[in-house]
């Protein structure tokens, strides 16, 4: 092998050996083996286990906005989302409830609507809505809690999403959020398009077709799933390390029913308690059983489903802390909101 050969495979070596959040989470574990040795296998085994679980969503969505990208269909998209009207933030949060992304598979759908310079307000309303509910989450919570619990988390999704999308829009009416994405995010080493926005490019279905939009695909898709996947992994080892040394019963007691503030403690604790929607319905019904109420249940499960510690921290690297610090408020709020009209209309599960 020649010199040249060996040239870019070493350099992409040497990035990802020099990638910050690479460091980070080396790091991590070294730290964690030198104070609890016993405790470092299991949070590798389930970063492992969390990222296979997870990558058939990932690989879905990471494919998807490559595909927009290498196409041109992003272009499309943002034509469709364009103008950030009301009707177009209420079409969006009524997608979003019916889309099939968990809070972390959306990430590459919302960084490549960014990039294709979708509006705000539309992408904020689809991204509070669509980790919430969807289909096959319908039935599986109707079945494991209840029906009357699983059309109220759809309810939610909705309304969260439509609380997102206006809150944007005054917002930017106002003069705010006129730059969502982060610096690094928006480089070419982000999740974005590869097309110029100004370069015209018209929109080419079979990409397949063509070396350069193949060749274009495989870029995108390479890099928007290294870079979530490694936000991924250390979003998941912290959340390993929470499930290893907050005990559940603490959990059970501090979101139990009769306190008032079991719904604010409830949409606060599922942030960094809540695992993926599907794993989350026996919880919830666990908890409920052990005492939760009903509306503390939607405010944990809404909360943890939009804003749980792998989508925060994948969230944190793509956009600006304003956006960042809005999607978090609106996340939290809307699952107390959403929890608090739950409760008074009587819970029914």
């Amino acid at each position: 092998m020649t010199a040249l050969a060996l040239r870019q495979p070493l350099s992409r070596l040497y990035a990802v050996a020099g990638d910050r959040v690479v460091l980070a989470l080396l790091a991590a574990l070294l730290v964690l083996g030198a104070a609890d040795p016993g405790q470092l296998l299991p949070s590798v085994r389930f970063v492992l286990d969390a990222l296979v679980s997870i990558a058939p969503f990932l690989a879905l969505a990471v494919a998807i906005a490559a595909f927009a990208a290498a196409s041109g269909a992003d272009r499309l998209v943002a034509r469709v989302f364009s103008g950030g009207s009301l009707r177009t933030v209420t079409l969006a949060a009524l997608f979003g409830a019916l889309s099939p992304f968990c809070s972390c598979g959306v990430i590459p759908i919302i960084a490549a609507m960014l990039h294709a310079g979708v509006p705000l307000a539309p992408v904020m309303a689809f991204w509070l809505a669509s980790p919430v509910m969807d289909p096959e989450m319908f039935v599986l919570t109707a079945a494991g809690v209840g029906t009357g619990f699983a059309l109220a988390k759809t309810a939610a999704a909705a309304a969260m999403g439509l609380l997102g999308g206006f809150a944007v829009l005054a917002l930017q009416r106002g003069g705010g959020l006129q730059r969502p994405l982060a610096g690094a995010s928006a480089s070419a080493s982000g999740c974005g398009p590869a097309f110029e926005s100004g370069a015209p490019a018209p929109v080419v279905w079979r990409v397949w077709l063509e070396p350069d939009r193949r060749a274009e695909f495989g870029r995108v898709a390479l890099r928007t799933g290294a870079f979530l996947s490694k936000w991924l992994a250390i979003a998941f080892l912290a959340e390993s390390l929470m499930m290893a040394y907050v005990p559940a019963s603490w959990v059970a007691s501090a979101v139990g029913g009769g306190s008032t503030l079991a719904i604010p403690l409830a949409a606060v604790v599922g942030v960094p308690t809540y695992l993926n929607g599907y794993a989350a319905i026996p919880l919830i019904a666990g908890l409920i059983e052990m005492g939760m109420s009903g509306g503390a249940a939607l405010a944990f499960a809404t909360a943890g489903a939009v804003s749980c510690i792998p989508a925060a921290i994948a969230v944190w690297a793509l956009v600006r802390r304003s956006v960042f610090a809005l999607y978090l408020g609106l996340g939290l709020g809307g699952a107390m909101l959403a929890g608090l009209l739950y409760e008074l209309g009587g819970a029914p599960l």
